[in-house]
């Protein structure tokens, strides 16, 4: 026990003599996360909390225009735009300012657009009229071509968008041409000397369309935006670069002689290597925490998201310590495996880096191609990121943290066993 808080003690003063590496340990982690969440919020929020001004050229004057005006202002992300310095928007200039990506959309609705939905719509009462014996009597345009309403994006709009916006503008003009069909009906029904009352009113929409939250709670819900990717992931990023100062820490202590002195001290050299664990393993767990403060705090005073925590504080803290034993164990082998602070310096970071770009950190794994997903569920940052989603934006607790908890510390035993056998060969 006494070797144990002698050497928690030792990596304690050690840490804080380096204080260059003790601010970097923190401060940059900070920073990065900062910046990282700034620089990614405009991705996050692409086609998601941006409003998004629609030009709209109405030649019809008619329902249609209202209804699709209508129903674009009802939604937060569309701003209406029909006039220009005072001016309505001729068609030429809509197409004009999209092209040039001054704006996303525009939309031309044809001179008598609603016109044709009524004459269809007339169209089809009078065919049920004939059918039930009563006279077709509404009017019918003969007009034979068809009417379209026109969009126009700019080149650089992505599909997914044009789709999204598409499937609006064809519900709006379902709406319309079924408003208009069950005004006709009504009053050809009126005409056959129907009673007009409450139960006369007709609905064709029986079921409706409700969101609804898949988690245990119904009302937190989270959404996944820069804050809530960033600050978790580049956390986990920051606890893994402990590697530097345990390698070169354990370097050290081969080359100036302190292990060989450390492992001639009677006892077990395992008590040793606890609590240099112990202790760098606490480190994490309160760079975690401190990156956690920067998210709910700091980022907001930047016109950031606050950083959601979920439900279960206690499942995040033992994941925080789940992340911790595997980039301290990694620390070890590293320092373990390599001869010169150089070799191991140079070797963590780059295989860090590397172990977060496939892993999730830089960007979501779900955006990867679907071979790079394989490769990058293949890491230890990957396991830590996806339990800290699970318990950050779908409010899980402890019992589902269990499968990632198991990946991270068969990790660290894995590496730890490694690190032992390379160690005992060397003394050997």
């Amino acid at each position: 026990m006494l070797r144990l808080l002698a050497t928690i003690r030792k990596e304690w003063l050690l840490l804080l003599r380096d204080r260059t590496g003790l601010t970097l340990l923190f401060a940059m982690p900070v920073v990065l996360i900062t910046v990282m969440a700034m620089i990614e919020d405009a991705p996050f929020r692409d086609y998601q909390e941006l409003r998004f001004d629609i030009l709209t050229v109405d030649n019809d004057h008619g329902r249609l225009g209202k209804y699709i005006r209508d129903g674009l202002e009802y939604s937060p992300q569309f701003r209406v735009i029909d006039s220009l310095k005072g001016q309505p928007v001729t068609e030429q200039q809509a197409r004009d300012l999209v092209n040039e990506g001054e704006y996303k959309i525009c939309i031309i609705i044809p001179h008598g657009a609603t016109g044709a939905i009524v004459s269809n719509a007339n169209k089809i009462v009078n065919d049920i009229s004939k059918r039930m014996g009563m006279p077709g009597v509404l009017p019918v345009s003969s007009r034979k071509d068809s009417l379209n309403v026109t969009v126009y994006f700019d080149p650089a709009s992505k599909k997914a968008f044009k789709s999204a916006i598409h499937q609006a503008l064809d519900n709006f003009l379902t709406q319309v041409e079924t408003d208009l069909l069950l005004e006709r009906i009504k009053q050809q029904l009126k005409r056959k000397d129907v009673p007009e009352s409450d139960s006369m009113v007709i609905q064709l929409k029986a079921v409706g369309l409700k969101e609804q939250l898949t988690g245990p709670s119904e009302e937190l819900d989270v959404i996944s935006n820069s804050v809530q990717h960033n600050v978790p992931a580049w956390s986990i990023f920051a606890m893994f670069f402990i590697v530097i100062p345990i390698a070169g820490n354990m370097i050290r202590e081969r080359e100036d002689g302190s292990l060989l002195r450390m492992k001639l001290i009677p006892g077990s050299y395992l008590a040793i290597l606890t609590g240099k664990m112990l202790f760098f393993v606490a480190v994490c767990v309160v760079q975690f925490y401190l990156m956690m403060q920067v998210g709910i705090y700091l980022l907001p005073l930047l016109g950031l998201p606050k950083l959601m925590l979920g439900q279960s504080l206690l499942a995040a803290f033992i994941v925080a310590v789940g992340i911790g034993l595997a980039s301290t164990s990694y620390g070890i082998l590293v320092g373990t495996v390599f001869k010169t602070p150089n070799q191991a310096l140079n070797f963590g970071a780059i295989s860090i880096v590397i172990l977060s770009a496939i892993g999730g950190i830089w960007i979501p794994l779900e955006i990867m191609p679907s071979h790079m997903q394989f490769i990058g569920h293949l890491s230890p940052l990957s396991w830590g990121l996806d339990a800290i989603n699970d318990i950050y934006l779908r409010n899980e607790g402890v019992a589902h943290i269990w499968r990632h908890m198991g990946k991270l510390v068969s990790f660290a035993v894995v590496l730890l066993c490694i690190a032992a056998l390379i160690e005992k060969k060397r003394l050997s």
